[in-house]
């Protein structure tokens, strides 16, 4: 199996796709139902009781970072897996007898949020790692495309499901479904021929080692110039609720359909970006820069368009920009990171990509309260830009960028760019590596 697709020729990284295919769509599933059953069951139409529940299920991303990613580099990622699952499955089955019952009130659902928020910390780095224990190095940076693929088509599945399940059945009956999509990856996981894993090497037990991770980005000007772009684009820019709802019902006076349909274009253009990013071989520098660039400008042109055919029509770009971006520097992270430290390192971005939501959001809120939805997508595009910006600066500052003339071209300016020290030692480690597993299991 060639092209987008090779991963899938993997037989445990098969596996591994269709199980976690199955819990993203559940999980999707869940937080749709849960903000519905806060908003409209516990609640008077009350948005901040909705905030506070999102931050408590993403704060400990943040917070735990330290801990969580070097669990993934310490402990075996598949043990640590189902661990999280089965934790994350008896929460949904818990919140969803409460919401059946009648009996769930709306601190029993903070609760629930923030222990569902302390498992998901510990599962994202060590979800995000152990695909590398699944493919061969030269498949690392499709498999890791492929899994925002799964994302995506999640995101796009999902909510919609969901919302015909609660109509249908109430939200309690959603919590129960997702519990069950969870034994789905654990089923995955026990199905996995773990003669065929390649473990990476852990971490060692000694002082100082959640300490190495920092000092290990911090000697990685690479790697900071990605977490600086997420960063950007994570906290000002992917507010894509604030977006969507506001320019629907404000700017172009529609209803919830509307809004619905809307967020279903963001997610076509999301899918294809995913599927694009597999195609690749190797993820590059260039390739986030261009991509924040792209994600900059088409929500640009979002925030200008007259009505809403035009605003979904490039929502569909954005879509394409922003996950070709995260999925790019996702890839890169992975595939250039000492594997001894790729959990600490994975568990850091997650944090910078999910964390910084919990601040960009309000400011981004409080832009289109104050001076209208246009100027509140106007934040978001000028955070894309800027991220392009920064790389092209640090190109130009470091000499790892020059244009040059190939009149053999149809476009004769050639704009190279080389990669750094940092990055060839890596990926010269990371072969080195997968030479020796091999040769010790022959």
């Amino acid at each position: 199996m060639s092209g987008a697709f090779r991963s899938l020729g993997v037989v445990n990284y098969r596996i591994w796709f269709a199980g976690a295919t199955v819990s993203n769509v559940g999980t999707w599933m869940q937080r749709t139902a849960q903000d519905w059953l806060v908003l409209t069951d516990l609640t008077h139409q009350d948005a901040a009781a909705v905030g506070i529940t999102m931050a408590l299920q993403f704060g400990p991303q943040l917070a735990l970072t330290p801990i969580t990613g070097l669990a993934a580099d310490l402990l075996d990622r598949r043990k640590l897996l189902i661990a999280t699952q089965t934790v994350m499955g008896a929460l949904g089955l818990g919140l969803g007898a409460l919401a059946i019952t009648g009996t769930a009130q709306l601190w029993m659902v903070y609760v629930f949020a923030l222990l569902l928020g302390i498992a998901s910390a510990f599962d994202a780095p060590v979800r995000q790692t152990f695909v590398s224990e699944l493919v061969p190095a030269d498949h690392l940076s499709n498999a890791v495309a492929l899994n925002g693929t799964s994302f995506n088509v999640a995101r796009l599945v999902g909510p919609a499901v969901a919302g015909l399940l609660t109509a249908a059945v109430g939200a309690g009956w959603v919590f129960v479904i997702n519990a069950g999509t969870f034994a789905a990856t654990i089923a995955a996981i026990l199905a996995l021929r773990r003669k065929e894993l390649t473990p990476s090497p852990r971490a060692a037990r000694k002082p100082g080692q959640i300490r190495a991770g920092f000092r290990y980005v911090r000697g990685r000007p690479d790697l900071l110039l990605v977490f600086v772009m997420v960063f950007l684009m994570g906290t000002f820019g992917m507010n894509f609720p604030i977006y969507i709802s506001t320019m629907a019902s404000v700017v172009f006076g529609n209803g919830a359909g509307e809004f619905g349909v809307l967020s279903s274009t963001l997610a076509v253009g999301s899918l294809a970006g995913a599927l694009l990013a597999a195609r690749r071989d190797r993820p590059r520098l260039r390739t986030v820069a261009l991509a924040s660039g792209w994600f900059g400008l088409a929500v640009g042109a979002a925030s200008l368009a007259p009505n809403q055919w035009v605003f979904g029509a490039i929502l569909a770009l954005v879509g394409l920009g922003s996950v070709s971006m995260l999925n790019s520097a996702n890839a890169y992270v992975q595939t250039t990171t000492s594997p001894k430290l790729r959990g600490r390192v994975m568990s850091l971005y997650m944090a910078i990509v999910q964390g910084g939501t919990l601040f960009g959001a309000p400011i981004v809120g409080w832009v289109a309260n104050q001076f209208g939805p246009r100027w509140g997508m106007a934040v978001g595009a000028a955070a894309g830009v800027l991220a392009a910006v920064i790389a092209g600066a640090w190109w130009a500052r470091t000499r790892q960028a020059r244009l040059r003339w190939d009149g053999r071209r149809r476009w004769p300016i050639v704009l190279e760019l080389s990669q750094p020290a940092e990055v060839r030692r890596e990926l010269a480690t990371t072969e080195i590596a997968v030479v020796e597993t091999a040769t010790s299991k022959t």
